[in-house]
């Protein structure tokens, strides 16, 4: 055989030898993606994603839209070949399998903690739209969870609504556990508290709920630290004056926030916030109407103006990055709350986009 011919055959059969030991080779990343963007003033499945009634609304243009990111699951490992080629990618982004799915994570755990974030995520966005419209929202402390085989299983549920600790009253879900950490563990602490049922009955017949039971609790010793526990987590219930729906399906997470805050304001006001413009954005929201960042900011840019974007609403947190690999066409908007980002759509609106707040990489 000739030298050359040799030679070829060897390097072809090295070749071969690497890419199947590259498929076969496991390694410890994941990868991120862009996903689907949504219009919040849209539909899905022929439903509209925000139902609002028991309330007057108006008519809405353009778009308002959430965006999302696409992740590799828990249990899916990634070959030396895939991470390379995510590595070389514009479109995806390959990050450490624990950035994801840290302290061994499932994504059936995953999926659970990224679904109530995205229900609180709803309330909050409802809460922080009226407030900024000036409609009144109540709010109430509650039990949250109750934790399996801990001193609250079956004495507290959740649902109840926690009126004070030990006779001091509660205003915030803090107040709790700080009334609880008073205690050494072992002793008792008493709940005053208007059970779940009870509560639920006069929200539904539209009356404050009457009627309190005190429950006396002993503490016990929480796990690696010397403070005592009753094994709950408390929350904040909110009673909102109409009925606001978010129907949106496979999301989780608290990064849309923002977004549907935003669409909110748009149907119970007169006017139109886009001025028909293609508007996407991201940001987690508190009840006060503050903008926090978010995660896979750059897969969230890509997605976004697939979808047809020209701009893009940008945590302030997350500005350096974003401005770091901007794609091309979408201008970036810099938000701290949602008053920010109602006074840069008018900006957008009214045609003044070079008063906009932008993004630096400084």
């Amino acid at each position: 055989m000739p030298r050359r011919t040799a030679t070829m055959l060897a390097s072809t059969l090295i070749l071969i030898a690497l890419l199947c030991a590259g498929v076969l080779i496991k390694v410890p990343y994941s990868e991120m993606s862009p996903g689907p963007t949504v219009n919040t003033l849209g539909k899905v499945d022929g439903a509209p994603v925000l139902q609002i009634t028991g309330h007057k609304t108006y008519e809405t243009s353009g778009n308002l839209n959430m965006t999302t990111v696409r992740v590799t699951g828990a249990d899916y490992h990634m070959n030396l070949v895939e991470a390379v080629y995510g590595w070389l990618g514009h479109d995806s982004v390959v990050v450490p399998h624990d950035t994801l799915y840290p302290d061994g994570k499932t994504e059936e755990q995953s999926t659970q903690e990224n679904a109530e974030e995205f229900s609180q995520s709803q309330e909050s966005a409802k809460v922080a739209a009226l407030t900024e419209l000036g409609i009144p929202v109540s709010s109430r402390v509650v039990v949250s969870t109750v934790i399996k085989d801990s001193p609250s299983q079956g004495k507290l549920h959740a649902g109840d609504v926690i009126k004070a600790v030990d006779g001091a009253a509660v205003k915030q879900p803090e107040d709790v556990a700080k009334l609880v950490t008073k205690h050494k563990p072992g002793q008792d602490v008493t709940f005053t508290v208007i059970p779940a049922k009870t509560a639920a009955a006069a929200e539904k017949a539209g009356k404050e709920p009457e009627g309190t039971e005190k429950i006396t609790i002993t503490t016990e010793k929480a796990p690696k630290e010397n403070r005592a526990i009753v094994g709950i987590q408390a929350g904040t219930d909110h009673t909102f004056p109409f009925e606001i729906d978010i129907k949106l399906a496979d999301v989780g997470g608290p990064s849309a926030g923002l977004m549907f805050s935003l669409g909110i304001v748009d149907k119970l006001t007169p006017g139109q916030l886009t001025g028909g413009k293609f508007i996407a954005g991201t940001g987690t929201i508190d009840d006060k109407g503050k903008v926090g960042p978010i995660g896979g900011i750059n897969m969230k840019l890509v997605g976004a103006r697939n979808a047809g974007a020209r701009y893009f609403l940008t945590p302030d947190e997350n500005c350096k990055a974003a401005a770091s690999d901007t794609p091309d066409g979408l201008t970036l908007v810099r938000v701290k709350t949602i008053d920010d980002a109602k006074k840069s759509l008018e900006k957008i609106r009214t045609g003044d986009a070079a008063a906009l707040p932008s993004c630096s990489t400084g």
